[in-house]
């Protein structure tokens, strides 16, 4: 449940994100994430999460929103972009070779914060 740590991280980033625009004067309405397929970050656990922690918070009325990147990689054999699974060993589908290269699906950023000013 690593939800739990990238909440607290979450969290950690917004405070610091809020001192720089002085927190008492705004209201964060959204806060929009991407998130790749390669983190194993279940979406929803991480909105519970999130809202159970910031619960009567300046964060409390913020909404998490979250843009799921997809797990690509890079044959170094062939050199095609693929999209690797899990039941193949994350191998190249085209001639089977093992994957060394992750182009992206590793993500965890906040992408944007959606706020207005009291």
């Amino acid at each position: 449940m690593h939800e739990v740590d990238m909440t607290k991280c979450l969290i950690l980033s917004m405070e610091e994100w809020a001192e720089k625009k002085n927190k008492k004067k705004i209201v964060v309405e959204k806060i929009n994430l991407k998130i790749g397929e390669f983190t194993c970050v279940e979406p929803i656990s991480l909105i519970n999460t999130f809202n159970a922690a910031v619960l009567g918070s300046w964060l409390d009325s913020s909404e998490i929103t979250i843009e799921t990147i997809p797990f690509e990689g890079k044959c170094s054999k062939c050199n095609r972009l693929y999209f690797p699974k899990k039941e193949n060993g994350y191998k190249s589908p085209c001639c089977n070779f093992n994957l060394e290269e992750i182009i992206s699906g590793r993500e965890l950023k906040i992408a944007s914060i959606d706020f207005k000013e009291k």
